[in-house]
């Protein structure tokens, strides 16, 4: 059986709690098996903990710390990581975002955060973190938005974007928020540096579902690839991890409509989400 991988508790506060929670397994006597089975949840999920890719929800850290009896260590470790406008799993890719001079993104859920607007990113943080406060709501927002300003520059990256048609169907936020999004996509994909299409339902499986997949290219050093969920992500940064992902996104490519039809189609949806809306009092 292999070695555990060694982490840098002082990389990030998602490493220190993974190297922590390990630490008290180990002096519990609890394999990652036997402590998943006690919470009960899966052991895939405890070692994804301990290598700091993930960070449990509250309640299943508030039941960690008290099987491991860590005296409210781990609580206090959650509270810091939670307070932490960007995850720690994220800030490395926003570093690498911020030099970029090409972006091929891949979204299946949900609009890619440069191109969200105010309401619609509002309503995502908070149906995705609903114990945060709308003050740390508000922050996410302001963050999420001052990472935008990538693409106001002087000489903006060319940023290349593939939506899954899920993304312009679901009215997240309303009726209202989803046409104003649309409207705001349209917009972004007649500048120069936006390409927009659209993968259509009909084109079927993929290789990157589920998820999303960003490509970032810089005037020098090498390619990286960052692949996302709701709650976590990951960095690939070998080249041939990065090989592998430009193929999938080749391949998306090829399923996508073209621009012009992806437009068109994008339409269709806003005045759908216009004709579809209901009266809103004044």
């Amino acid at each position: 059986m292999p070695a555990p991988k060694e982490l840098d508790p002082s990389a990030s506060l998602s490493a220190l709690y993974g190297v922590k929670l390990r630490k008290l397994r180990v002096r519990a006597g609890f394999t990652q098996r036997q402590l998943g089975d006690r919470l009960p949840i899966a052991h895939s999920r405890i070692a994804q903990f301990e290598l700091g890719k993930e960070t449990p929800p509250e309640d299943v850290n508030a039941r960690l710390d008290e099987i491991l009896e860590a005296d409210g260590d781990l609580v206090d470790l959650w509270t810091h990581i939670k307070r932490t406008p960007i995850p720690d799993w994220a800030r490395k890719f926003v570093a690498y975002e911020a030099r970029a001079v090409k972006m091929l993104k891949y979204t299946a859920h949900i609009v890619p955060g440069l191109l969200q607007t105010e309401p619609y990113a509002r309503a995502l943080l908070r149906i995705s973190r609903p114990r945060d406060t709308g003050a740390e709501i508000e922050d996410l927002v302001a963050t999420r938005l001052e990472r935008q300003t990538i693409l106001q520059r002087g000489s903006p990256p060319l940023l290349w974007c593939i939506l899954d048609e899920a993304v312009i169907r679901r009215p997240v936020g309303g009726r209202a928020v989803m046409r104003e999004q649309l409207a705001h996509v349209l917009s972004m994909a007649r500048t120069p540096h936006v390409v927009v299409q659209l993968l259509p339902f009909e084109q079927g499986e993929h290789p990157v579902m589920g998820g999303s997949l960003t490509l970032l290219s810089f005037e020098r050093g090498p390619d990286v690839a960052y692949i996302e969920s709701s709650h976590s992500g990951e960095l690939a940064e070998t080249s041939e991890d990065v090989a592998a992902y430009a193929l999938a996104y080749d391949l998306l490519q090829a399923k996508a409509l073209p621009p012009d039809e992806s437009l068109v189609l994008i339409r269709s949806a806003m005045e759908e989400f216009s004709r579809c809306a209901p009266q809103e009092p004044t």
